[in-house]
């Protein structure tokens, strides 16, 4: 790697022996001091495994099993459909939508849960088109973004009859006009980890006149995003990453309170009717952010969510993006030590404000690489053609897992010469 990374380490040893010995002993120390240490108890971790791929899926918080049991047994099996009243399942959306609400910046009544990411995204983007009026007929898109963001972005236009602008991030406030209508972008990259400006970007679509729409998969639940205090106008996530509401968990969706009224999904279904269970042939829209419901919601996978959102209880998100940063740090620090120079490039950039909660090196060797990692108890995961990617979870991973997985990837390396 051509960088080297600040860490809190001794000057560098001579030998291989003492820079292991020193790593691991600062590693120790860092575990020993760190505040966020006791809410490792809080999850099910796979013992001897290093997991750094909860930026893909989220490790299993402790409390889920026993609250499914009881979800499956008792409200489902002896409550059946009165489960919907007496147990609270048709509040759920609502319920979750405000434990997730403080981890995104966002006052009550903004955020409900339900659908996958890319229906919510749908909504959102279709509803800030709308929300633009006639004479802005462009949306601008993160042309770097997770594939289904293009797509959703194609399907939107075609349905809006606007035309798409794919552009990088950095390149948005430059493509910006009166004819921009939309803005979807990531706030950080799924493959190489950068953070992007959500506060200046936002700010630079306004002055446009237009809507942001930003896309929180690989951020809620890593770093402090403050969607109230940067005039977000929607936004969307997923919440089986850094959330770690389980495989295929629903999705959530931020609809600002000064945009509720006028609100228009391009989804509305039984649940989001201001008298749902009046079943009359007009559609009446409900009101606040009730109006992004579609259809039933996927009561076992939201109250599973609901439950693994408990892992938050007194955690501060500043000591979490702390965490991260200096978790990331040290990583890239083992890294410099153990491997050869030359052998891998970070492109996850170094500078703090610029950088997510994940790694990612590239190998022209990479492909071969993870699924030896993986057999040796470091789980991290590939990205087409070249990148090793790895997820740092400040609620579950120590300096220690972060020292073990450059040594083995160092190890790995050298085997492969």
């Amino acid at each position: 790697m051509s960088e080297r990374h600040a860490a809190d380490t001794s000057a560098r040893p001579a030998s291989g022996n003492d820079t292991a010995a020193a790593l691991r002993a600062t590693a120790h120390r860092l575990d020993a001091e760190d505040p966020l240490r006791p809410v490792r108890e809080r999850f099910t971790l796979p013992e001897d495994v290093v997991y750094l791929d909860g930026n893909s899926l989220g490790a299993l918080p402790k409390a889920v099993p026993d609250r499914l049991a009881r979800v499956i047994a008792h409200e489902w099996g002896a409550l059946g459909i009165r489960s919907w009243t007496e147990s609270g399942w048709w509040e759920a959306p609502e319920r979750v939508g405000e434990l997730i609400a403080p981890l995104v910046g966002a006052g009550p009544g903004q955020v409900v849960v339900g659908d996958s990411t890319s229906v919510n995204l749908f909504k959102a983007l279709v509803a800030a088109v709308r929300l633009a009026g006639e004479g802005r007929d462009e949306v601008l898109v993160d042309s770097s973004s997770f594939p289904t963001d293009g797509y959703i972005a194609e399907a939107a236009v075609r349905l809006t009859g606007h035309r798409l602008v794919p552009v990088l991030p950095a390149e948005v406030p430059g493509r910006l006009g009166p004819r921009t209508a939309a803005v979807l972008l990531n706030h950080v990259d799924y493959r190489t980890g950068r953070l992007h400006d959500l506060p200046g970007l936002t700010a630079a679509v306004h002055e446009a006149g237009a809507y942001a729409v930003w896309d929180l998969c690989h951020s809620a639940g890593a770093l402090p995003v403050r969607l109230d205090a940067h005039g977000v106008d929607l936004a969307v996530g997923c919440t089986y990453k850094y959330l770690n509401g389980g495989p295929g968990s629903p999705a959530f969706l931020y609809v600002r309170a000064a945009h509720q009224a006028a609100f228009d999904s391009p989804l509305p279904g039984w649940n989001s009717h201001a008298e749902p269970f009046g079943m009359r042939p007009a559609y009446t829209r409900a009101q606040g952010a009730t109006a992004g419901r579609v259809g039933t919601p996927d009561i076992l996978s939201l109250l599973a969510l609901e439950a693994a959102l408990g892992v938050w209880e007194g955690v501060d998100l500043a000591a979490v993006r702390a965490k991260s940063l200096a978790l990331t740090d040290f990583f890239l620090e083992c890294v410099d030590r153990y491997v050869p120079a030359g052998s891998l490039e970070s492109v996850t950039p170094a500078a703090h404000e610029e950088r997510g909660s994940q790694l990612a090196l590239r190998t022209p060797r990479a492909a071969a690489l993870m699924p030896r990692l993986i057999a040796r108890g470091v789980v991290g995961d590939f990205r087409p053609p070249d990148i090793l990617r790895f997820g740092f979870t400040p609620l579950y991973v120590g300096y220690a897992d972060a020292e073990r997985a450059a040594r083995v990837l160092a190890e790995e390396l050298g085997a492969g010469e």
